[in-house]
C-alpha cells in the first residue's frame, strides 16, 4: 500500500508473517498480533536483575565464606572462624595469669593490660593513659564537654549512652544481674563481677607500701592515695580537695543543699546513697554483719571494728606520720597542724 504526502509518494509495507493453522495457511498484518517485544519496564527489571546477580558473584569472590547461622559473608578462613565463636561460644584464647579466656584473640590482648598495666592510649590533652582505645575516647570527652545522651526523668546528660543506660536503672528500679550463689540483684553488671569476689575471696591487686590486697583494681588506685596523699579533685566553691571523684561530688551537695535519697518511712533525706541503707536499717533493725573475733553485729559491714582485733591504722598523717584506724580521726587530727576549728557537731 502507498499514500501521497504532498509530492512524494511513501510507501508502507506492512509486515505479514505465516500462520499455520490445521492445514490452511493464512497472511496475518502484524498489528493484529501479540507484541511479542518486550515493553521498557521489563527491560529494565531485567537489567536489575542482571546487576544484582553480578554484585552477589562479586561479594562471593570478594567474602567467600558464608555464615550458616547469621548469613554474613566474610573475607577470610580466620576472620570466618572467629566470627563462628561468636555463635558457639567457643574460648581459645586464655589468659596465662589468672586463666580467663577469650573467643577472639584482640580481647585477650586487651584484657592482659589489667596484669601488666600496659595503657598504649595517651590523651593529648592530659597526657592521662588508658589500656583500651574506647575509654579514650569517653575520657576525651571530658575537655569537650560533651554530653549527648540525657535522661528523661531528671534531664541528667552522660558522654556514652551505657552510662544513661546504667543511670536509668536508678529510675526503674532494674537489677538484672543476680549472684548465683545468695540471689543478690544488682544494676550493674560489674558490681555483680565486685560483689562475687565476696564468694571466692579473690583480691588480685595489692599494694606494694603496706601488702593490702583488693578485688578491684580501681580500689588499689584510690587505696594508693592514701600513701601518696594525692588529691586531684577540688571543689570550685571552697577550694577542698579529694582523692575521689565520687567524694568530690557528694561533697558539692553540701553546698547546693541536694539531699536526693529520701527515707519513705519518716521522709528524711540524705546526700549519699549509703546512708539512707543505714537509716533504713533504724526501722527494720537489721543488724547482718557480725564481727568473728568478738560476735558484736552492725548494721553496716565492721571494717573499721575489725581493724581494733587487728591493729591496723591505715591512715596516717603526712606531717607528723602519726597514724590512724579511721579515717575521721585522721581528719580531726590535721587540724591540729592546719589550725583550723573543729566544729562542735564533730567532736
Amino acid at each position: 500500500a502507498f499514500f501521497i504526502n504532498g509530492d512524494h509518494f511513501i510507501f508502507v509495507f506492512e509486515q505479514i508473517e505465516l500462520k499455520q493453522e490445521t492445514d490452511t495457511c493464512m497472511l496475518v498484518p502484524v498489528d493484529e498480533q501479540t507484541d511479542h517485544t518486550e515493553s521498557e519496564p521489563n527491560r529494565n527489571q531485567v537489567i536489575f536483575q542482571e546487576a544484582a546477580e553480578t554484585e552477589n558473584q562479586n561479594q562471593e569472590r570478594r567474602k567467600p565464606f558464608s555464615c550458616v547461622i547469621c548469613k554474613k559473608r566474610l573475607t577470610s578462613k580466620s576472620v570466618f572462624d572467629a566470627h563462628m565463636r561468636t555463635h558457639t561460644g567457643e574460648k581459645l584464647f586464655s589468659c596465662v595469669n589468672c586463666g580467663k579466656s577469650f573467643s577472639q584473640k584482640q580481647d585477650l590482648t586487651r584484657h592482659a593490660r589489667i596484669h601488666t598495666g600496659e595503657k598504649p592510649f595517651s590523651c593529648v590533652n592530659c597526657g592521662k593513659s588508658f589500656s583500651q582505645k574506647q575509654d579514650l575516647t569517653r575520657h576525651m570527652m571530658i575537655h569537650t564537654g560533651e554530653k549527648p545522651f540525657s535522661c528523661v526523668n531528671c534531664g541528667e546528660s552522660f558522654s556514652v549512652k551505657q552510662s544513661l543506660t546504667r543511670h536509668a536503672r536508678i529510675h526503674t528500679g532494674e537489677k538484672p544481674y543476680s549472684c548465683v550463689n545468695c540471689g543478690k540483684s544488682f544494676s550493674q553488671k560489674q558490681d555483680l563481677t565486685r560483689h562475687m569476689m565476696i564468694h571466692t575471696g579473690e583480691k588480685p591487686f595489692s599494694c606494694v607500701n603496706c601488702g593490702k590486697s583488693f578485688s578491684q583494681k580501681q580500689d588499689l588506685t584510690r587505696h594508693m592515695m592514701i600513701h601518696t596523699g594525692e588529691k586531684p579533685f577540688s571543689c570550685v566553691n571552697c577550694g577542698k580537695s579529694f582523692s575521689q571523684k565520687r567524694i568530690l561530688t557528694q561533697h558539692m551537695m553540701i553546698h547546693n543543699g541536694e539531699k536526693p535519697f529520701s527515707c519513705v518511712n519518716c521522709g528524711k533525706s540524705f546526700f549519699r546513697k549509703r546512708n539512707l541503707t543505714q537509716h533504713m536499717m533504724i526501722h527494720t533493725g537489721e543488724k547482718p554483719y557480725s564481727c568473728v573475733n568478738c560476735g558484736k553485729i552492725f548494721s553496716l559491714k565492721g571494717i573499721n571494728h575489725m581493724r581494733i582485733h587487728t591493729g591496723e591504722k591505715p591512715f596516717t598523717c603526712m606531717t607528723c606520720g602519726k597514724s590512724f584506724r579511721i579515717k575521721f580521726d585522721l581528719t580531726i587530727h590535721m587540724r591540729i597542724h592546719t589550725g583550723e576549728k573543729v566544729p562542735q557537731k564533730m567532736i
